[in-house]
């Protein structure tokens, strides 16, 4: 079994007991990491060296930044979908396994309308075309991270009071069924069709201990590759103890 995993750990370097302390724990074979919030020389090679991982990094002082750990060396395949964007966004590998990944930091978008919101869904169409000039459905690809984009009200705890505010509007949806929709099944929707399952709290009015969040942590798989995933499940221990990241670990497991 092969497992996967995606977590926006919100600033690698103050969070790096906790990442250690999880790959001990659930020993993943790939640990995707989004909002590293440092530059390639501040990520603490050193100490995730010493756990026994490599890392392919592509960090960003102070803000955006992923990295992808793995047990097994792995061929670092691209940085960015556009060369011509300046932000740290996505990483994509080649594993051992037979299969590419792809981790990716997708933009916040600030508010709808705004100039980060158009930012945002031209993004999205660039993830798009790239997937489409590399890839066909019928190979074998699995692209995680944080979308920023709850798809549907069943991801969202209250979807009247978020309905067309940045994570629910139907643009971000539109665009990311359109990238979805050229050959990528939500492996979470494989094995749960249940509302009210979230990845995401806000740190403010209690919204953890509330369960007033949204899922926008996913893990999409083509066709060959989501045939093999066995059991996708949220760690949600990870929000919990002492300064949390407000995102908890997605993980799924493949029969590659």
């Amino acid at each position: 079994m092969i497992k996967v995993v995606t977590w926006n750990v919100n600033s690698i370097n103050s969070r790096l007991e906790r990442v250690k302390a999880f790959l001990e724990r659930e020993s993943p074979d790939f640990l995707c990491l989004q909002e590293l919030k440092c530059s390639e020389d501040k990520y603490p090679l050193e100490s995730i060296t010493a756990t026994g991982y490599h890392s392919a990094i592509f960090g960003q002082k102070a803000y955006n930044g992923v990295a992808i750990l793995s047990k097994k060396p792995v061929e670092i395949l691209f940085r960015n979908f556009d060369p011509d964007d300046d932000a740290s966004r996505s990483i994509t590998i080649r594993t051992p396994f037979g299969f590419d990944l792809i981790n990716a930091y997708v933009p916040n978008g600030q508010a709808v309308g705004t100039e980060k919101y158009a930012y945002k869904l031209a993004w999205l169409k660039k993830a798009k075309k790239f997937v489409q000039q590399h890839w066909t459905p019928s190979d074998k690809l699995v692209f995680v991270g944080d979308f920023n984009i709850a798809p549907d009200d069943r991801d969202v705890y209250d979807p009247v009071a978020w309905k067309e505010h940045i994570h629910c509007s139907a643009g971000e949806r539109t665009a990311l069924n359109d990238l979805v929709s050229i050959g990528f099944i939500d492996s979470f929707r494989m094995h749960d069709q249940s509302s009210g399952v979230f990845s995401w709290w806000d740190y403010r009015e209690l919204s953890f201990a509330r369960n007033k969040g949204l899922r926008i942590d996913l893990i999409y798989a083509t066709p060959l590759a989501a045939a093999s995933c066995r059991s996708v499940r949220i760690d949600k221990d990870e929000r919990r103890g002492d300064k949390p990241s407000d995102h908890a670990p997605v993980i799924a497991t493949f029969d590659f």
